[in-house]
């Protein structure tokens, strides 16, 4: 075959390219960081996602309150990586957190759980770094990891049987936002879209007789897709009760 420059041009064109998006995704951000108090050095079960217990104690309490990040609800459950840029105090590893809330003050991005902001620390200078309040630091989004767990449907403490279902969805893993939630109607042959109440509560009057199955619109590395899990709730759902879709989101 006849040697060609052009094909070994888009070659590397091509490599090129690969190469910039794969450093373009481990890319860290530049912004500040500051941290909440609370009682027990736990997060608040009183976040903006609608998370509950699961918000104040999930990834060991290492959670946040996003600004910018929590893009109107959809940004709930994603993890980031999160160092501060203070040789002095800060380790290299930083934390790794979970945003449960929404949170904004003195130009930052973060507020941090006590327990987390702790982490980005030396262990000897721990109490410096909190004098000093809001801090610069540098992020990047991680996949979520949670051994052990499926993603999980919760059914909201405010839904009401059979007539009002709020769903709020708990571990969920990889590096997808969920952006649209719908429940197929067996009578109708269709499927029927939830409301985003808030952050990552979804609801539904009057929902679906019967065990009911869902999907999750996901947008990610690989596009927006359609995810969907066999039947997740039973004909006769409970209020608190949290329900597994057998299904790992990526």
């Amino acid at each position: 075959m006849a040697f060609n420059p052009q094909h070994y041009f888009l070659l590397f064109l091509t490599m090129a390219l690969l190469s910039e998006l794969c450093l373009a995704q481990d890319a860290y951000v530049t912004t500040r960081a500051t941290y909440y108090g609370s009682p027990d050095c736990l997060g608040t079960p009183f976040g903006a996602c609608g998370y509950g217990e699961y918000g104040r104690t999930v990834n060991n309490a290492q959670v946040c309150g996003v600004s910018r990040l929590y893009k109107n609800g959809s940004g709930c459950g994603a993890c980031y990586q999160v160092r501060c840029k203070h040789p002095q105090y800060c380790s290299d590893e930083g934390t790794k957190v979970v945003a449960t809330d929404y949170g904004q003050g003195h130009d930052t991005d973060f507020i941090l759980s006590v327990r987390a902001y702790a982490k980005l620390a030396k262990p000897n200078v721990v109490a410096e770094l909190f004098a000093a309040g809001v801090i610069e630091v540098e992020y990047r989004r991680i996949p979520c990891s949670y051994p052990g767990y499926n993603l999980l449907v919760k059914v909201h403490e405010h839904s009401k049987y059979p007539f009002y279902l709020a769903i709020v969805t708990l571990y969920q893993g990889g590096t997808s936002d969920i952006v649209a939630v719908e429940v197929y109607e067996e009578s109708c042959k269709q499927w029927r879209g939830l409301r985003r109440a808030y952050g990552a509560v979804w609801d539904i009057a009057n929902p679906p007789k019967g065990t009911l199955a869902f999907r999750f619109q996901v947008s990610g590395s690989a596009g927006v897709q359609w995810v969907q899990p066999n039947t997740v709730l039973p004909s006769e759902w409970k209020a608190g009760v949290a329900y597994d879709t057998a299904i790992q989101l990526t």
